[in-house]
């Protein structure tokens, strides 16, 4: 298991515990990002060697920070 960041942009839209679905967006760049279905939360870029290979996930924790607030989602490697 391995455990990746999301940005939300506001709360109440998901729960600690969910499962929650992974979409995946591509750049011919050779970068990933990430989306928590439907459009809850957008992850950070990734490069192909560290992408997120599985597409559903469960939400561990929801954190408040100055900067909004961020999904920990476990996802399976």
């Amino acid at each position: 298991m391995r455990l990746e960041r999301f940005k939300m942009e506001r709360e109440g839209l998901v729960e600690e515990g969910q499962e929650v679905e992974i979409s995946e967006r591509s750049a011919v760049t050779g970068q990933y990002t990430y989306l928590v279905e439907p459009s809850v939360a957008m992850s950070g870029i990734y490069r192909t060697g560290n992408r997120i290979r599985a597409r559903k996930g469960r939400i561990r924790k929801i954190e408040k920070t100055e900067k909004g607030y961020y999904l920990v989602v476990e996802v399976p490697e």
